[in-house]
């Protein structure tokens, strides 16, 4: 095995131990291999200790001028994910993913320095690379009732999507967290619905609404009929619904009628028209899962001038005056 094999192990083993998610582990491995394969095609480097800062500051101004797609970690995942198949192939990589790839680079020299396998950290003076940030598109009512309509909830996997989709709305949980849920996490007397396994690890409730409420009793009675599968939105076979599975449904659908949405929109969607509509920034970090409400408030104040003309209207201090 080379020395970039052995520290691999060694590092995926430690996220292992720190219980790091199937997602995290895989971004790690991802990002580090590719960051190898550079370094022995590009500068003959096979030892880690060999790396210096120069290297990595040569593989971002490298990832910036390479196109998506044209390098391949896994030789193998070629004839299965097609890669020039993609309509993004070749296309520039976004500033977005170059920094997430610096992080986890320096995340890997972090824990060998501090492992003491190197004896200098080639990442102690690299800057982190500050994407610009992107205005979460707000979806507009028209565009939400158009996607809603466009389900056909005459179907088995048409009806759990659009229910999903209304849930996802309604509660901002992700995803994920929508399709590992179980009948006995509802509780309509609280109206609320107990999310296990987020993305921090941590037990939390979401809430939902009295229309929502109505929703869910119509689907676990519909359900019952087809499936008597653990999970609250299985597939028709009864196991848990693969979340890209959920998402492609959910692109199809909106493409149908001309809106563009993704599960992660409808999470955002939520966080927005909540604080529009009055709800505070603590409130809705514990809701989302977030560390910390300080967390939120980066991830969720990019406004648009007339979002922000709308909420000022609705909390303007002499609107609410009788003078």
């Amino acid at each position: 095995m080379s020395d970039f094999d052995i520290q691999l192990d060694n590092f995926m083993l430690y996220c292992d131990a720190k219980n790091l998610s199937r997602k995290t582990k895989a971004s790690y491995e991802q990002t580090l291999r590719l960051f190898f394969l550079y370094l022995e095609e590009q500068h003959k480097i096979k030892q880690l200790k060999k790396v210096k800062p120069l290297h990595i500051r040569a593989y971002i101004k490298y990832l910036r001028e390479r196109g998506k797609y044209t390098v391949i970690s896994n030789l193998n995942s070629v004839n299965v994910n097609y890669p020039t198949h993609r309509t993004d192939y070749q296309k520039p990589i976004s500033d977005t993913t170059i920094a997430n790839y610096v992080r986890n680079i320096k995340v890997f020299f972090n824990f060998l320095y501090k492992e003491r396998e190197i004896k200098e950290n080639p990442c102690d003076n690299i800057e982190n690379v500050k994407p610009q940030r992107k205005q979460k598109a707000l979806l507009s009512e028209e565009d939400i009732v158009k996607l809603l309509k466009a389900f056909d909830i005459t179907t088995f996997h048409g009806y759990r999507s659009w229910v999903q989709t209304r849930l996802i709305l309604d509660t901002g949980m992700r995803a994920g967290e929508c399709c590992a849920i179980r009948p006995e996490h509802v509780d309509f007397k609280t109206k609320s619905i107990l999310i296990e396994n987020p993305k921090n690890r941590k037990q939390r409730y979401v809430y939902f609404s009295f229309k929502m409420a109505n929703d869910l009793k119509r689907w676990m009675k519909y359900r019952d009929r087809f499936s008597d599968s653990p999970f609250l939105f299985p597939t028709i076979r009864g196991t848990m619904l693969d979340v890209n599975n959920f998402e492609r449904m959910l692109k199809e659908t909106g493409k149908k009628v001309g809106v563009e949405v993704t599960p992660h929109q409808l999470r955002n969607n939520f966080a927005k028209y909540y604080l529009l509509n009055g709800g505070d920034w603590v409130t809705l970090s514990r809701i989302l899962g977030h560390s910390s409400a300080e967390v939120t408030q980066k991830a969720y104040l990019d406004f648009t001038e007339g979002e922000v003309a709308r909420k000022y209207q609705k909390h303007s201090p002499l609107n609410h005056l009788d003078v």
